[in-house]
């Protein structure tokens, strides 16, 4: 196939953008600027939304649908292809289409991922052939949460989340419960109530078991909804806060598990069955598109 067809394929590809969860966060300071310095660990999960990508001839970054309450100036997806124009002249226009399936304000990094995927895929369509690099910083720039989804590999996290390295992790099934409420990051960051003094571990205490959320007390006691999904989750494994929430989850060994804790909570809850991977389902489309 030529280079052509194959372009003119890619084109027409729906790319994930995956979920992820927060295995474990520890803040472990606070930088001069406000940011918080954390350790993390971040595993995807195969959840995805789906972004889709076409060529436009008059040279804009448009969306297909914009999504309800966000302007399409504010969209990530529109301010990644927005960036990657400003950095690089290229002249080249897109229209994105998003099917969001991840909750917003869930601490499963929906809108990072989005705008990774636009960053990664449309520097392989565009012909742009930026470094991973410079694609991390760019991504940065754009979100602490979204240089991961670039990464696209389970990974140890530290700084603001943005020093990254590789870590193996057992792939197991995760149930995901998304509360009814939204919460809000700065809130959580900015609560006097917050643990900001943390010790340092390392790889082999969180392999070990050591993987508490810091925010998880304070999202509790502020979020009910959230208090009340750890405590029906908690029934069937240790129920856990992936960032700063609203969402919770729960591993399991095997699908039969998870599916029962699914089954027994799908009729009160928002909830969804899904499976741990340690590499992006995006990279793993992007191998087999090559």
């Amino acid at each position: 196939m030529s280079q052509m067809l194959i372009k003119e394929r890619l084109w027409s590809v729906r790319w994930p953008a995956p979920a992820k969860l927060n295995l474990m966060l520890r803040i472990v300071g606070r930088r001069d600027d406000g940011y918080h310095l954390l350790q993390t660990v971040f595993q995807f999960v195969d959840f995805c939304d789906w972004l889709t990508f076409h060529p436009s001839d008059d040279g804009e970054v448009k969306l297909s649908k914009t999504i309800p309450g966000v302007a399409e100036s504010d969209d990530l997806t529109v301010r990644a292809a927005r960036l990657l124009k400003a950095e690089t002249g290229c002249k080249q226009g897109v229209r994105i289409e998003v099917e969001k399936n991840l909750p917003m304000g869930g601490g499963l990094g929906g809108g990072s991922s989005d705008a990774a995927t636009t960053l990664v895929v449309l520097n392989k369509l565009w012909d742009l052939d930026l470094t991973e690099e410079k694609l991390l910083a760019m991504g940065l720039s754009l979100g602490a949460d979204v240089p991961v989804f670039i990464y696209g590999y389970s990974s140890w996290g530290e700084g603001v989340g943005e020093k990254l390295s590789k870590i193996i992790i057992p792939e197991q099934w995760v149930v995901i419960i998304k509360p009814n409420c939204h919460v809000e990051t700065k809130e959580i960051f900015s609560s006097k109530n917050l643990t900001r003094n943390s010790k340092y571990i390392k790889m082999p205490d969180f392999i070990e078991g050591e993987h508490k959320n810091d925010c998880l007390s304070v999202v509790s006691q502020l979020y009910a909804p959230v208090k009340e999904a750890l405590h029906v989750l908690s029934e069937f494994a240790e129920a856990r806060l992936t960032g700063t929430g609203a969402c919770v989850f729960a591993q399991f060994d095997s699908y039969v598990e998870a599916e029962k804790a699914y089954n027994a909570l799908k009729h009160k809850w928002v909830v969804f069955l899904a499976k741990g991977v340690n590499e992006s389902p995006l990279f793993t489309k992007l191998k087999a598109s090559n």
